[in-house]
This record gives structure tokens, C-alpha cells and sequence, in this order.
């Protein structure tokens, strides 16, 4: 697979990049415990696969995650863009408690993430959410003073609305948006991707596979946050398992696995956009990749979509606490 044939400029005037990201999130315990050997031999194994663009968020396992990047791209770092999120703010208990994205704190969670990265510039920054306290101009205007320091390449957002997009464009040029979009989550269809293609920003989508509940996967215990997810609750689990079936026969039919078809349909309906696949082991990395090799025909896309329509699943995607301070929902 060469990442010179296949390759998406994310918007106007940011890197080029591999049609498919690497998501690092659950390699830092999200999603239960983790194997760090085959961590970062899934990191190494999907940049030999042709994967440039890998994702993570300096609250990612308080740091772990991104001291894991580190030791994953040593001898390779000119092979990969880096995009951070920032902003998050947790305690020694892992627990959540805001977003800070004051100009003073932007500057501070750079450094740190510079430091923890061993790198000397961050290919693709955002802030992890809205902060409600700084007004995006603010924020931006912040990272944009690392960019013209070198710090940083491009400014990226992510889970903000249409208008938050248009004004953060006004200060700088943002490359793209982080958001979630799947068969199962197609809200940014109708206002945000229009005001991307608007300011000449790109996307990249996570959560292609629902956070594993259209593949089958099952939440792992204690250590799993998707325990805290409506989709996964026991009450939704029942609608959520026709949806899963129909997606299991489904692939099947087109000699696909249940991930290959959920990411064929990303890859179908957003081609110009960049999917993110949270793998954790290397043959998870295959088995998506399988998606560009083999991609869907416009009547498959249409079958996909009559059987999982947009009320086929039950529950939102966050918790209705976490829901209500989305700026992407408003």
C-alpha cells in the first residue's frame, strides 16, 4: 500500500496524510487494559502499513499516551504528523473536572506535550473542546503564536459547531475538525461539514465503528469508559444488538468484516475527509485497512443505510451531562 498514491491533504493549507488515521487513545487504558509492547508495535506496524497521521490528547492516560507515541516513532518521527489535543483538565484520580484553554494555559500544555513527544514541533494542535470562559478567537490566536514561533504546523479543532468553526477561521487557518461521524452518528452532515467545506477545512472522524458496539465488541470491565456511554447501557443493549446483527450479515454478504464495512461506508460518504481507527493490536489495523482495498459500491452504501437507519440505535453518544456542554450538538 503506498501512501503516495493514496493521500488526502487535510483542508487548504494543511499536511498531507494517509486517506486513514491512527487513533491512540485506547492504547493508554480507555478501553480496559492494554498490552504496551503490542501498543507500540501497532503504532509501528500501521506507519509501515502506510498510516501518517496518528491522534492523541495530552490527557490521554495523564500523559502515558503520548510518552508512548515517543518510543513508537523514534527513528521514524519524519514519517508521521502529530495531532494533539489539549485542554482537558483531570485529577490524580483520573477523574474529569473542565476544559482550560486560556492563552496562558495553551502555551503550558505545548510545552509538556513537546517535552513528553521528544519532538521540536506539533504537526496538528486543538483544543479538546469549547471552553465556555475563553472565547475561541482567544484560544486560536494563542496557537497561532506557536505556529509563527515554530512550535507548532496547524491549528485543528475539535466537537465544535458550525459558528465556532467560522469564527475560529476568521483568526487563523484551522486544517481540520475532530468529530464523531459513523453509520450511527451522522449529525455533522447537516451544519458542520457544510461550514468546513465553507472556511476550507478538513475532518477527521472518529468513532467510524461506534467505539467497537457495531463490530460486537463488548465493554471490558472497570477500567472500560464505555461503561459511562447510553449505547452501551443495558437498557439501549437489545436495539443496539439488531443493529449489530444486521451489520455482521451484511459484511458478511460482501466478503467483508463487520469493520471494513463500517469504514467502507466513512470512506464512501467523506471521501475527501480522513477517518481515525482506534486499533490496538496490528491485526485490527489489517482488518480496517481492508476498507480502502476493497470499497463499497453506491448500492452497498444504500443497503447499509436501510438497515441501520438513523434511528436504529438507542442512546446518545455521550452521557446527557456531557452532551449538554457539546458545542458540536448546539
Amino acid at each position: 500500500m503506498n501512501p503516495q498514491k493514496r493521500s488526502i491533504r487535510l483542508g487548504k493549507t494543511g499536511p498531507i496524510v494517509f486517506p486513514v488515521a491512527l487513533g491512540c487513545m485506547g492504547m493508554s487504558g480507555s478501553y480496559g487494559a492494554t498490552d504496551e509492547g503490542e501498543s507500540i508495535a501497532t503504532i509501528r506496524h500501521a506507519i509501515e502499513r502506510g498510516i501518517t497521521l496518528l491522534d492523541t490528547g495530552d490527557f490521554y492516560g495523564m500523559g502515558h499516551n503520548e510518552m508512548l507515541i515517543r518510543r513508537a516513532i523514534e527513528g521514524v518521527r519524519d514519517r508521521v504528523q502529530l495531532s494533539v489535543k489539549f485542554g482537558a483538565l483531570r485529577g490524580p484520580d483520573g477523574r474529569w473536572f473542565g476544559i482550560d484553554t486560556r492563552p496562558s494555559a495553551v502555551k503550558t500544555f505545548a510545552a509538556y506535550s513537546l517535552k513528553r513527544l521528544g519532538v521540536d514541533v506539533i504537526d496538528v494542535y486543538r483544543p479538546a473542546r469549547l471552553d465556555p470562559a475563553v472565547p475561541i478567537e482567544d484560544t486560536v490566536g494563542a496557537v497561532a503564536e506557536l505556529v509563527k514561533a515554530g512550535y507548532v504546523r496547524h491549528i485543528g479543532l475539535s466537537e465544535v459547531g458550525a459558528e465556532t468553526i467560522r469564527r475560529a477561521a476568521s483568526v487563523h487557518p484551522v486544517v481540520d475538525l475532530q468529530i464523531e461521524y459513523s453509520i450511527a452518528t451522522r449529525g455533522p452532515e447537516g451544519r458542520i461539514f457544510p461550514a468546513l467545506a465553507e472556511v476550507g477545512a478538513s475532518a477527521t472522524l472518529y468513532g467510524v465503528f461506534s467505539r467497537g458496539l457495531l463490530t460486537g465488541s463488548k465493554v471490558g470491565g472497570p477500567g472500560d469508559s464505555r461503561g459511562f456511554f447510553p449505547r452501551f447501557h443495558e437498557d439501549n443493549r437489545a436495539q443496539n444488538e439488531v443493529a449489530t446483527v444486521r451489520v455482521r450479515r451484511l459484511a458478511t454478504e460482501g466478503g467483508r468484516t463487520p469493520a471494513q464495512l463500517l469504514l467502507g461506508w466513512v470512506l464512501a460518504k467523506q471521501p475527501a475527509l480522513v477517518p481515525v481507527i482506534g486499533a490496538r493490536t496490528r491485526s485490527q489495523v489489517d482488518d480496517a485497512l481492508g476498507a480502502i482495498e476493497h470499497p463499497l459500491s453506491p448500492g452497498e452504501v444504500a443497503a447499509l443505510e436501510a438497515l441501520v437507519p438513523d434511528d436504529a440505535i438507542a442512546g446518545s453518544r455521550y452521557a446527557a451531562e456531557q452532551m449538554k456542554h457539546l458545542d458540536s450538538e448546539r
